[in-house]
This record gives C-alpha cells, structure tokens and sequence, in this order.
C-alpha cells in the first residue's frame, strides 16, 4: 500500500520508539477506560450528583485541546523528546495529585492538567509514527493499543475496588508513567540546537495551518468520526434494549463486541489492504462504505442478533479511519505544518466527541432513541463526503 512520500530514513532506537508509542497509547486507553467505572465512588465519596461529578470531562476536555493544538509549536521548537516528557509529567502529576483524593474543586481542575498530558502525548505520537516508514500500518497499531487499553481499563478499576478506594486506580496510572519518562529519555535523542531554531523560524505555526483547507476539512472529519463512534459506543446499550430488546447482558457484550470490532479492525483492515495493494484513498472508502452498510444493517434489520452482529461490524470497519487520516498528515500538508496539523484535527475531535453524543442523546429523550441509527447514518454519508476531496488529492499525490 501506498506511503507518505519520502518517509523519514529510520535512526536508531526506532524501533524501541515505536514500542513505547503502543506502550503509551495503553496508558490512554486505560485512562479513558477507567473512568466510567470510577465514576459511582467518585459520586458516593464526593457526595454530588452527575451533573457536578460530570464537570471533568468539561475540564478535561479543555485540557486536551489545549494539549494538542499546543503540541505543534513544542514539536518544532524543543522536539517529540521533550514534548512527550512534559505530556507524560503533566499526566503523571495530575494523575498523582487525584489519588491523594483532593477536594472536589481541585478534583474537577487538575482534571486538565490530565488533559493538557494526554492531548500532548496523542499528538506528539501520531507525529512521530507520521514521519516513519509504514506510517499506516504502525498507527493503526498505535491506535488499536488505545482500543486494548480501554478494553482492560474497566477490568483493572473493577479488580481494584473490590480491594481499595478508587483512589487506588489513579495511583497505578501514576507508576506506569515512569517506566514510560525512562523509555522516552532513552529511545529518543535530544533535539539539535540548530534544529530547533531552524524549525521554530517562520511566522505563526497554528495560524499558518489553520489556513490549509485540507487540515481543516481533515479536522471536520475526524470530529464527525469521533462524534460517530462515541454517539453509538455511548447509546447503544440503550438502543439495543428498547429497540431490539436485548437483555442487560445481552446487551452488554454486543456493545463491548463494538469495541472489540473496533480495536480488531485497527490491527487487521490496514496489512489486508496491503496484500490486496489498494491505496490509502481505497482502503479510508471501503471502510466508510462498510461503516455506512453496517449501520443501515442495524437500522433495516429488527432482528436481535442482526443488531448485535452489525455493531461488531460497524466497529471493525470504524477502526482505521482516525489512525489512517493522522497516518496521512504528511500528504496533506507541507512536512514544517504536520506536527501543528496533527495537534489540530486531534483537538478537533474534543468538539465532535462532545456535542455529537450530546446531541444523540438530545434526540433520542426527544424522539425516542430509534433515533440513533437514522443519526449514524446520517453521520457516516457526511463522513463520506467529507473524505472525497481528501482522497481526490491522495490519488493525485500517489496514494
């Protein structure tokens, strides 16, 4: 399959790099997944509602956008190393300070300084994987590590509260950060000083990049993604016992069945693609084809298991639609812009992760959450549009 053109020669210690970078998106993935199941004890130690205890995400959110379309300018002024040294400290301290079980102001606030970590650490991340060779492949990895994480976040909290406070489990996230500050230290070389002040010449990074339409329309998209994947992941437990009837179990494994489709098509759709050589542009259309399919599958076929079955499948084809367009960057702007480009479109997706789940939300209390496969549907047709001049510059650029 098709490759970035003129990828990045491979230096030492590459491959230890690549390592830590899967090592690094677990942690996010167990970050992320944790936090769904730390939530009931939050609310009872705290003694607030869902709407209060519901803050963090507002502030974490902000953290992470921040984090990320910050993390171009830190790029190209000190270098990945430093960047994901401060990315993995600042998660580290947040997450560190929640386990001493601060009082709830400073619990809602240091939610992000998290933020602020991980925004960080995704960017900085995918940028590096960009600038290797077999870029699509290894991020596509990089993201179905993310999928693991978040697969074995809720085992590892639910183990751990059976045991302790739910202080416990941000502790843990605390010490696996520093074999990850140690990994960073050694597998990634200082910045050269002439480096850096090469690269931090030139007028305003983010407002230069802001002005390329094909960051921007990559940044739509990948907010209309995540808005997708987040609105079915969120409702689709409820769908699946109003609509299809399923049981609470029932329910509950079709719904962990997407993620797991999601994390497997991350691993899987990518070195496929290479054995049937389809381009990059081929292989994004046949995965948004399946994500529409799959979800008109859902939506025309009433059968219980027809439901279960197209979730699993909607998130296979899903999967390698974030990692594949972080694995492009480079084709789709000058390689000074790739690293503030990539902050960008990943700080775009806070935006569509927020208010399209919302919105779902919103209509099925309005509507009645038949609604849901009508708005994925809808979701995914956008996200096919969107993808058309993206693809139309892939092809012309080789890919």
């Amino acid at each position: 399959m098709a490759e970035q053109a003129a990828p990045a020669p491979a230096q030492p210690g590459v491959r230890a790099s690549v390592l830590l970078a899967y090592a690094a998106f677990l942690l996010v993935g167990i970050s992320s997944g944790v936090g769904g199941v730390l939530l009931p004890a939050q609310i009872t130690d705290y003694g607030v509602d869902k709407a209060t205890i519901g803050l963090t995400f507002f502030t974490s959110g902000a953290g992470f956008l921040l984090g990320a379309t910050g993390a171009g300018a830190l790029i190209h002024r000190y270098g990945v190393r430093t960047t994901l040294l401060t990315g993995t400290t600042a998660f580290a301290a947040a997450a560190l300070y929640t386990a001493t079980r601060p009082p709830l102001a400073a619990f809602v606030a240091v939610a992000l300084l998290a933020g602020v970590g991980t925004g960080l650490l995704e960017a900085a991340l995918n940028a590096h994987l960009a600038d290797l060779p077999h870029a699509t492949d290894r991020i596509n990895r990089l993201h179905a590590f993310f999928g693991v994480g978040a697969l074995l976040g809720p085992l590892l909290a639910a183990w751990l509260l059976t045991r302790t406070a739910w202080t416990a489990v941000w502790a843990v996230q605390a010490l696996i950060c520093l074999p990850l500050l140690v990994g960073f230290l050694r597998a990634h070389p200082p910045t050269p000083r002439p480096a850096r002040a090469e690269s931090s010449a030139g007028p305003g990074l983010l407002a230069t990049t802001i002005r390329r339409p094909r960051v921007i329309i990559a940044g739509i998209f990948l907010a209309v993604y995540v808005g997708l994947e987040i609105s079915v992941g969120s409702w689709g437990y409820s769908y699946l016992r109003a609509e299809r009837a399923l049981s609470d179990l029932d329910a509950g494994y079709a719904v962990s069945g997407y993620w797991l489709g999601l994390t497997l098509g991350r691993f899987l759709i990518s070195p496929i693609a290479g054995r049937l050589r389809l381009g990059t542009a081929a292989m994004a259309y046949a995965c948004l084809g399946g994500t529409a399919a799959a979800c008109l599958l859902i939506w025309a076929v009433p059968h219980p298991a027809a439901a279960a079955a197209g979730l699993a499948v909607l998130g296979f084809f899903l999967g390698p639609i974030f990692p594949t367009i972080m694995a492009v960057m480079p084709r789709l702007t000058e390689q000074r812009l790739v690293p503030t480009a990539i902050g960008i479109t990943n700080g775009l997706t806070t935006v569509g992760g927020a208010t399209l789940p919302w919105l779902a939300g919103t209509l099925a209390q309005t509507s009645g959450t038949w609604i849901l496969l009508p708005f994925a549907t809808l979701l995914a047709a956008v996200q096919l549009g969107l993808w058309s001049p993206l693809a139309g510059h892939l092809r012309r650029s080789g890919g």
